[in-house]
């Protein structure tokens, strides 16, 4: 059947057609965790119009047909900790090409830029390609804000500019924070990050905060009472404060958060890269770097090496990376929140493949193929607020096509057949085109 599909396919004007039709595709919902076998899904002014068997649903005429025979088609993937450069950084086109090529139709800036305000219009319209981009604007920390009244004034001005949120990183003192969290509060303004010291885990849930980011603060709440606590160094994301780390405590921290209606987006990519055994040469020797420039791809392995000299400790590494894992999994089997995110272009984290390697490290936390893939589908659009993260009539037109079925295998979600953004069909072809335009040496 495919041969007779790929022929129909050759005899259709791709560039005049309007609508696009998925033909005897295996389309993985996320509805629930079953598929749908042999269906035809039609897609129609960058929404999906109709779902049905290949036997009987018709197409309409002129339609571009994509045959998916023996493929899976999912929805797009959400990058909920992105690092978007400005609309003046020559990086950024590579950023937002690799993101989209790997089927990564939605980023949440977590490193705001008053340019990022035109550029998402840009992208909503079509006119830059790239991901959806939710941003936030630059961030509050202890550097930017210079007390509780600039705290609330620097809120109001965010929410007036038009950034969707609040970014928040280390050092603001507590009642710069109450401040933040009280505002945005009153103004239905989400704020997310970082947990500061002054502020801690359990009092960020109770002010609301939307998410918290790189699992941030949680090994502090759960050292254990006879802990040294004078204040000593944690390291990378309190790395090194895993021998002193309560598992249980993780356990009751994990209920709180589902509780107070707080998300988490784990970043374990990030951390993982950073603090595991893998040598920095490895690590920058994995295919996706060959996207990267060569200067980076060097930084990260120098910012690596440094890591591994600092008196560094294996098995405190292995013992934090595993407790990590173990918290991903009780805050998933507690009902809170999780949302996909690798935070790229950072440490050895390239845009659009990182994500992949972060669905797989969420499997290996213990979550089932299916669940991992809803912290970046379904989690994604109800935290955003989006008709979006499912196959269904009347949902935003992103979808990833693949070669074999994701809920089998998670790794299978790499093997990209073609990529829908926004309604735009990115064919195999056009696709490694695109990725090529971009290898190093291009």
């Amino acid at each position: 059947m495919r041969r007779v599909l790929l022929f129909m396919l050759c005899l259709v004007p791709l560039a005049q057609a309007e609508t696009t039709a998925f033909v005897n595709v295996n389309v993985v919902s996320m509805l629930d965790d079953s598929i749908l076998r042999n269906q035809t899904v039609i897609v129609e002014d960058r929404r999906i119009a109709s779902i049905g068997s290949v036997n009987t649903l018709p197409v309409p005429e002129g339609s571009r047909l994509v045959d998916g025979t023996d493929r899976y088609l999912m929805p797009g993937l959400a990058e909920m900790h992105a690092h978007v450069p400005p609309s003046s950084s020559p990086s950024l086109d590579r950023v937002l090409a690799l993101f989209a090529l790997n089927g990564v139709t939605t980023v949440r800036g977590m490193l705001g830029h008053p340019s990022h305000l035109a550029l998402r219009e840009g992208i909503e319209s079509g006119a830059v390609f790239g991901p959806r981009l939710i941003t936030s604007g630059p961030s509050l920390n202890g550097n930017s804000v210079s007390g509780p009244g600039d705290a609330r004034n620097k809120v109001l001005e965010q929410k007036a500019a038009g950034y969707d949120f609040i970014k928040l990183h280390p050092g603001l003192s507590l009642a710069e924070f109450d401040a933040i969290a009280d505002t945005a509060n009153d103004i239905g303004m989400p704020f997310a990050g970082h947990i500061s010291v002054s502020v801690g885990v359990r009092r960020a849930l109770a002010d609301g905060m939307a998410t918290i980011d790189h699992l941030d603060g949680y090994f502090v709440a759960a050292i254990t009472e006879d802990a040294e606590r004078s204040g000593g160094f944690g390291g990378f994301f309190d790395v090194r404060l895993g021998e002193f780390v309560d598992p249980d405590t993780l356990a009751v921290l994990a209920a709180e958060t589902a509780a107070s209606g707080t998300w988490n987006v784990p970043t374990q990519l990030l951390f993982e890269n950073v603090v595991s055994e893998a040598s920095p040469e490895a690590l920058g020797s994995r295919p996706e770097m060959r996207f990267m420039p060569s200067s980076s791809v060097q930084n990260w392995i120098t910012a690596k090496q440094q890591f591994l000299a600092d008196d560094y400790d294996a098995e405190a590494s292995r013992r934090s990376i595993q407790l990590r894992r173990q918290l991903i999994k009780a805050l998933h089997d507690a009902g809170a929140g999780l949302l996909l995110g690798s935070d790229a272009p950072q440490i050895f984290n390239v845009p659009g493949f990182s994500i992949h390697r972060e669905l797989g490290l969420l499997v290996e936390s213990g979550l089932t193929p299916f669940e991992a893939l809803r912290t970046g589908t379904v989690n994604a659009a109800e935290y955003l607020g989006l008709q979006a993260g499912r196959i269904a009539p009347g949902f935003r037109a992103d979808l990833l096509l693949l070669d074999d079925d994701p809920l089998l295998d998670i790794a299978n979600t790499q093997r990209i057949h073609g990529v829908m953004l926004n309604g735009q069909w990115i064919s195999s072809a056009d696709r490694l085109e695109r990725l090529e335009t971009f290898r190093r040496g291009n």
